[in-house]
């Protein structure tokens, strides 16, 4: 089973990626730095809590595990 801290590592590590591309994207779409990385942002808290709740649930699945 996966801990708690390394799921919360990963989540963090991949939001940041995220906010970088998102915040990015928004610019480039918007013009604007502070539209896209409000945009950015607002994904990016969303998209952790969801990443963190789906990997504790597949951390409890043992399907598809091997011994």
């Amino acid at each position: 089973m996966e801990t708690r801290t390394r799921t919360l590592t990963k989540a963090t590590l991949w939001q940041f990626l995220g906010l970088v591309v998102m915040a990015l994207i928004g610019w480039a779409l918007t013009g604007s730095a502070s539209l896209g990385g409000g945009l950015a942002l607002s994904n990016a808290i969303i998209g952790f809590a969801t990443y963190v709740i789906y990997e504790r649930i597949w951390a409890r699945i043992r399907w598809g595990r091997s011994a």
